[in-house]
C-alpha cells in the first residue's frame, strides 16, 4: 500500500444527492432529538420567577427576539458553518478538537509519543504549515508547560459538562413532556403524579440501553420528524389564529427594548433562554456517523426553521392570553382537541433526545479513557455493523440512580432548567475556546481572525453564562459540584499514569543485562511464548527485570508488547503494528507496539494472540530479506545503535495476503513451514522506522535469482529455523505477564499529592477494572507481577 499525504479514504467521489438527503434524514433521530424539544420547557423557565409575562407584551417579543438571534448566532453560524469544518479525519466533539491542536503543536501530554506516529495516514496534516512562517501561538503554547496543563483542564472540564448533561438532559427532557399532564387533572393529583410517571420513564430509558441504539433507531427518526412537523404545524396554527404580526419580534430592537425595561431580572431570565440551543453540541459531536452536508442540510431546512415556527407560534398565542401568566408553558397553546396526541409524541421525542446524549455520554468517557483521562471501565460494542455505538454498564447505572435522585430532588423545570443551562454554556465555551486554536494552528490563518471568531462567539456565550451562574443557588450549583468531583477523578488518574510511566521510563534496564541471561547464571528458557506488556516502547521495563529476578526463567519467545493510543480517531488496520527485534536474531525476542486511535475497537485477546504471531512471522520473513540485501541490524549493531536502547529499527508491518495463507494458517507444524521468500504479490509494503525517527518506505519483491548458493541456502536454514521456533513456542501457548502495580508518593511529598496518590488513584485502581480483565487475559495464561512506584 503506498501511502499518500491526506486522509485515509477516498473523499474525491461524492455522495449522490440520494445519500445525502437519507443521511439528513437519518440524523434527525440521532444528531437532533435533545435540540428540537427545547420548546417544550424554554418559555416556561424563562418566566419562571425572574420577569413576568405584562399586558404590553413587551417581556414576551423580547424573549422571542432572544431566542430567534440565539438559535441563528451560536447553531446556525457557529456550528453550522464554523465548527463542523473542524472535524478530525470525520470525527466531532471535544477529544476531536484537542486531538487535532496535538497533532499540528507538541501540547499533548500522553507520554510515550513516537515519531512514527506521525506517519499515519490518519495523522497527517491536512494544511501543512510553512517551515519559514512558524505561528507565534504556536511558538508560545510549545514553550511552556504549564499551558499544556490548562489546555488539557479545559479539555477535561468540557468533557465532564458533557457527562453532566447526559445526566440533566434526561431529567428536563421526561419532566417537561410528562408535565403537560397537569393541564387534564387537578393540581393535588398532578404533584404527585407527574414525578413518579418521570422516574418510571426513565428507569425504563436506562434499563433498555444494554440493547444498543441500532435495536430501535429505525424508529428514531421518524418520532423526531413527526415532533418537528407537529411543533411547526401548531406554531403556523397559532400564529395565523392569534397574532399574524408576531414576526415583528424578531427585531433585535425587541431584545434591547426588552432589556430596557426588565433590567437585571432580564438579564438573569438569560438563564431560561439559552435552554433554546440544548442539544446543539450533538451536531458536532455526532459529526462521525454522518456526513457535514447531510447535518448542514437537516438543520438548515427542517429543524431550524420549525424551530423558530414553534416559539412564534407560542409567543403568538401568549400575546392574546395574558391570564395564563402562572401556567406558561407549551402546552397551553395545544388545543384541546389534539392535546393528548402532542403529549405521546412529545414523551416519544423526550425519549429520543434522552437517549442521543446518553449515547453521547458513553462515547466521551469511553474517549476518555483511551488517552489515559479516565479509570477503566467495561465497554460493551453493541453493534457489529454500526461503528461507535457503545455501552458502558457502570456508567449506566450511575447515570440512572443521579437521574432519578435530580428528579426527584429538584421536582420542577426551573431548578432543572437552571443546571442544565450551565452545564451546556460551558461546553459551549470550551468548543469555542478550543475552535479558535484550530483556526490559527490547523487551518493556518491568521490570528485575528481566531481573536474576531472569539470574541464574537465568546462574548455572546459568556452573556448567557454569567446569567446561569446568578442561579448557583437555585440548580445551577449540580453542574459545577459534579464537574469538580469528575475533573479531580480524571486529573488525578491522568497524573498517577504520567508519574507511572516517567518511573517506568526511569528504571528501565538494558539490552546488556537482557543478553547477558543464560544457563551461566541459572535463567532457563522454557517453551512458550511471553508477552511483557509495559507502556514503554524502547528498553527493557523494570517489571520484566524484578520477573525474572523472583522467577530465574522466561520463554522461548520473547515479546515487549505496548499497546498504546494515538490522537487519532482509527488507525487503519494495516498500519496498526509496529514490530521489531530486541536483540539479536538468535535471542528470539521481539518488540510490538500495538496503536489505537481513541475510537477504535481494541480486540480480544484471542484475535490479538493469532493476529500477532502472523505479524511476527511476517516480520521474521521480512528481515531475513533485509539481512539479505545488508540492511538487517547485526549484534554488533544492536548492542551500540545511536538510539541509547540497542534496538534495531521497528518496522510496520500491514495487512498482508500470502498466496499460501490457509495452508500456512491450518498446517504450521513445526516440520512443515514453508521457507521460500515471498514474491510481491503476497508481502506488499512495509515502512520502517529508523531508530532516530527517520522514515523509509520500501517496495520490495524477491526472487530466487537474487541469492546464490551457500548464501541462499543458508538464510533459507536460518529463517526455517526461527519460523519453526515460533510455531513450535505458540503451539506450547502463550503468557501473559503483566504488572501489579501500587503507586506511593515520595517521601517529602506535599499533603495534596499524598492524598492524590496515596489515596484517590490507589482507590480509584483497586476499584476499577485491571489491566488483564481489559485485555481479557485468560486468568490461567496469566502472571502478575508485583511492583511498587514510589513518585
Amino acid at each position: 500500500m503506498d501511502l499518500e499525504h491526506g486522509k485515509c479514504w477516498d473523499t474525491s467521489k461524492k455522495d449522490s444527492w440520494k445519500t445525502v438527503l437519507v443521511l439528513a434524514y437519518q440524523s434527525l433521530g440521532v444528531v437532533y432529538g435533545d435540540l428540537s424539544i427545547s420548546p417544550l420547557y424554554v418559555y416556561r423557565s424563562t418566566f419562571a420567577e425572574d420577569i413576568q409575562h405584562s399586558d404590553t407584551n413587551e417581556e414576551i417579543y423580547g424573549v422571542l427576539s432572544f431566542v430567534f438571534w440565539t438559535l441563528t448566532i451560536v447553531p446556525l453560524f457557529k456550528y453550522v458553518f464554523v465548527v463542523l469544518r473542524a472535524d478530525d479525519n470525520g470525527e466531532g466533539g471535544t477529544f476531536a478538537l484537542y486531538s487535532l491542536i496535538c497533532r499540528h503543536a507538541k501540547v499533548s501530554l500522553l507520554p510515550n509519543k513516537q515519531v512514527a506516529d506521525e506517519a499515519l495516514s490518519t495523522y497527517l496534516l491536512e494544511h501543512p504549515p510553512e517551515k519559514k512562517k512558524q505561528s507565534k501561538v504556536k511558538m508560545l503554547l510549545e514553550k511552556h508547560r504549564a499551558l499544556h496543563t490548562a489546555l488539557l483542564i479545559l479539555v477535561l472540564l468540557g468533557t465532564c459538562m458533557v457527562i453532566g448533561d447526559g445526566l440533566l438532559t434526561p431529567a428536563i427532557s421526561v419532566f417537561s413532556a410528562v408535565s403537560g399532564l397537569e393541564l387534564s387533572m387537578t393540581k393535588a393529583h398532578h404533584q404527585y403524579a407527574v414525578v413518579p410517571i418521570t422516574c418510571f420513564i426513565l428507569v425504563c430509558l436506562f434499563a433498555l440501553q444494554h440493547y444498543g441504539t441500532h435495536r430501535v433507531g429505525f424508529v428514531f427518526a421518524p418520532i423526531v420528524l413527526t415532533w418537528l412537523l407537529c411543533i411547526s404545524t401548531l406554531g403556523l396554527y397559532n400564529i395565523i389564529h392569534w397574532n399574524p404580526h408576531v414576526y415583528r419580534a424578531l427585531s433585535p430592537y425587541y431584545m434591547f427594548k426588552f432589556l430596557e425595561k426588565t433590567r437585571k431580572s432580564g438579564w438573569m431570565s438569560l438563564g431560561g433562554i439559552l435552554l433554546c440551543i440544548t442539544g446543539s453540541e450533538a451536531m458536532f459531536a455526532d459529526l462521525g456517523h454522518f456526513s457535514y452536508t447531510a447535518i448542514q442540510i437537516a438543520f438548515t431546512f427542517l429543524v431550524y426553521p420549525a424551530l423558530i415556527l414553534a416559539y412564534m407560534g407560542q409567543a403568538a398565542y401568549l400575546s392574546q392570553h395574558h391570564h395564563t401568566t402562572k401556567n406558561i408553558g407549551f402546552y397551553v397553546s395545544v388545543p384541546e382537541s389534539v392535546r393528548w396526541p402532542v403529549l405521546t409524541i412529545a414523551i416519544l421525542a423526550s425519549v429520543v433526545g434522552s437517549q442521543a446524549i446518553i449515547s453521547g455520554t458513553f462515547s466521551i468517557i469511553n474517549q476518555s479513557q483511551s488517552l489515559g483521562c479516565f479509570p477503566r471501565v467495561k465497554v460493551v460494542h453493541t453493534s457489529d455493523k454500526i461503528h461507535g455505538q457503545i455501552y458502558i454498564p457502570e456508567i449506566n447505572w450511575i447515570l440512572m440512580i443521579l437521574c432519578v435522585a435530580v428528579t426527584i430532588g429538584f421536582r420542577d423545570i426551573k431548578h432543572l432548567g437552571n443546571a442544565s443551562g450551565l452545564a451546556v454554556m460551558t461546553v459551549m465555551l470550551v468548543t469555542t475556546c478550543l475552535t479558535s486554536l484550530v483556526i490559527v494552528l490547523c487551518w493556518n490563518k491568521s490570528p485575528l481572525l481566531a481573536l474576531s471568531f472569539l470574541i464574537f462567539f465568546g462574548s455572546v456565550e459568556l452573556l448567557y453564562f454569567s446569567a446561569s451562574l446568578t442561579k448557583f443557588r437555585e440548580g445551577a450549583w449540580l453542574p459545577i459540584l459534579l464537574a469538580l468531583f469528575l475533573m479531580t477523578i480524571m486529573f488525578v488518574w491522568h497524573f498517577a499514569t504520567i508519574k507511572k510511566y516517567e518511573f517506568d521510563l526511569h528504571n528501565k534496564v538494558s539490552l546488556e543485562w537482557l543478553l547477558a541471561l543464560g544457563p551461566s547464571l541459572g535463567i532457563a528458557r522454557v517453551p512458550g511464548i511471553g508477552l511483557v506488556f509495559t507502556d514503554l516502547t524502547s528498553g527493557i521495563p523494570a517489571n520484566f527485570s524484578r520477573f525474572v529476578t523472583n522467577l530465574p526463567a522466561f520463554h522461548r519467545i520473547l515479546v515487549f508488547v505496548c499497546i498504546k493510543s494515538v490522537p487519532v480517531p482509527f488507525v487503519p488496520p494495516a498500519e496498526r503494528y509496529l514490530v521489531g527485534r530486541v536483540g539479536p536474531a538468535t535471542h528470539r525476542s521481539y518488540r510490538c507496539i500495538v496503536r489505537y486511535g481513541y475510537r477504535d475497537v481494541h480486540q480480544d485477546v484471542d484475535s490479538f494472540e493469532s493476529e500477532l504471531v502472523k505479524k511476527l512471522a511476517d516480520f521474521i520473513r521480512y528481515d531475513w530479506y533485509r539481512k539479505q540485501r545488508g540492511n538487517s541490524c547485526s549484534e554488533d549493531d544492536a548492542s551500540h545503535s545511536n538510539d541509547s536502547t540497542g534496538e534495531c529499527r521497528l518496522a510496520v508491518i500491514g495487512t498482508i495476503a500470502f498466496a499460501d495463507a490457509t495452508a500456512y494458517e491450518e498446517t504450521v507444524q513445526p516440520g512443515s513451514v514453508s521457507v521460500g521468500f515471498r514474491t510481491v504479490d503476497s508481502i506488499g509494503d512495509v515502512i520502517e522506522m529508523e531508530p532516530m525517527g527517520e522514515e523509509r518506505r520500501v517496495r520490495f519483491a524477491i526472487d530466487d535469482d537474487d541469492f546464490e548458493g551457500d548464501s541462499q541456502a543458508e538464510t533459507e536454514a536460518l529463517l526455517h529455523e526461527e519460523l519453526e521456533d515460533l510455531v513450535a513456542a505458540q503451539q506450547s501457548g502463550t503468557a501473559f505477564i503483566l504488572g501489579h502495580s501500587h503507586v506511593r508518593a515520595k517521601q517529602g511529598s506535599s499533603v495534596l499529592k499524598r492524598l492524590a496518590i496515596n489515596y484517590g488513584y490507589n482507590f480509584l485502581r483497586r476499584n476499577c477494572r485491571g489491566a488483564d480483565v481489559a485485555l481479557k487475559v485468560p486468568p490461567v495464561s496469566l502472571l502478575e507481577v508485583g511492583m511498587v512506584y514510589v513518585v
